[in-house]
């Protein structure tokens, strides 16, 4: 009876292939990758250079894939604890599972303090850079950038809020180390993304207007045309960079143009999750009250608040703990 080759059909797997892909780049029919992978034929020695070219492994490796028919395959947490002991070993799935507890993290952000996500944070981030430095396999080394840069946003963030805003010059390490991913990337919604985090920290951290204003103008510039989401709120933020430094006309030329982003979003936009309605009344109102006009801040702000007390009505939403605070420091 023929044994089943399941570390051959993993590191298939692992590569991103499904079995009619890798039939097409190997230029045979899937059916003959189905019988190689149940045990039923072998491949052709012609051919098994190719095989291990595509494979990414020595003819000695794709002997022993073929040669031993292995276990069925490991769960991903297997998969990626086997990843970190031998790091070379790295796929995608180990990278998956990895960006699943990143993500897990990140969802749980607004729930719990900020003091209790930073040793996990820590730890994925540490993970993600140990992979990425050992392994050889080009697909699994954009993967792991891709999570590093939604892993050091993260912590930047639990950073900042853990030390209660305070911790500037961390929180900007975490950010920038997401931008120099999501520009090795080019990944421009990672990058804004970022890029926007980083431009809170001067505004409301340093205080530094100036500072904030540019970093706000370079998100603008980065995700112009892959999220009016993230351009939107960069603009939003612009404004107030403004009314910081006393410049009402350059202000309101501001809240013209966010205004006009944010009324073009779309249910595919790359950042929806960050969009609220009541983000633009909210920094409106915030700007007049920067620049000393109380009087137009406050009709503004009252219309804003009723607008949002209708939303929760209408929609029936129950808000969970930290929701609140969840939109406060995320769409900020």
């Amino acid at each position: 009876m023929a044994s089943r080759r399941y570390r051959l059909a993993q590191r298939r797997r692992a590569l991103g292939f499904s079995q009619e892909q890798f039939a097409e780049v190997l230029g045979i029919e899937r059916s003959t990758v189905v019988r190689w992978e149940a045990g039923q034929t072998e491949p052709q020695p012609w051919l098994r250079p190719k095989i291990a070219l595509v494979l990414q492994v020595s003819i000695d490796q794709l002997d022993q894939l073929l040669a031993t028919a292995g276990s069925p395959d490991m769960s991903s947490d297997e998969r990626l604890t086997y990843a970190l002991e031998h790091p070379e070993s790295a796929d995608l799935i180990a990278v998956a599972r990895l960006r699943e507890r990143v993500h897990a993290l990140d969802f749980r952000y607004d729930r719990v303090p900020s003091t209790s996500l930073l040793a996990d944070a820590g730890q994925c981030l540490g993970q993600v850079g140990l992979l990425r430095a050992h392994t050889a396999i080009s697909r699994v080394r954009r993967e792991l950038v891709s999570v590093e840069a939604e892993g050091a946003i993260l912590m930047g963030q639990l950073v900042w809020d853990a030390s209660q805003r305070r911790d500037h010059a961390t929180a900007r390490i975490y950010f920038d180390r997401a931008i120099d991913a999501a520009q090795q990337l080019g990944d421009p919604v990672a990058e804004g993304l970022a890029l926007l985090r980083k431009s809170f920290v001067a505004l409301y951290g340093e205080k530094d207007a100036r500072g904030g204003l540019n970093l706000a103008m370079q998100t603008a510039y980065a995700t112009k045309r892959t999220s009016r989401v993230l351009t939107g709120l960069a603009v939003l933020h612009v404004a107030e960079a403004h009314a910081m430094l006393g410049r009402q006309h350059e202000c309101e030329q501001a809240l013209s143009d966010a205004e006009r982003q944010l009324s073009r979003i779309g249910v595919t936009d790359a950042a929806i999750d960050l969009f609220s309605p009541t983000q633009y009344g909210r920094l409106a109102g915030s700007c007049y009250l920067f620049l000393d006009d109380a009087r137009r801040a406050q009709p503004i702000l009252e219309s804003t608040a009723s607008a949002a007390g209708q939303l929760e009505v209408a929609s029936h939403r129950s808000w969970q703990p930290g929701a609140r605070e969840r939109e406060a420091r995320r769409a900020r």
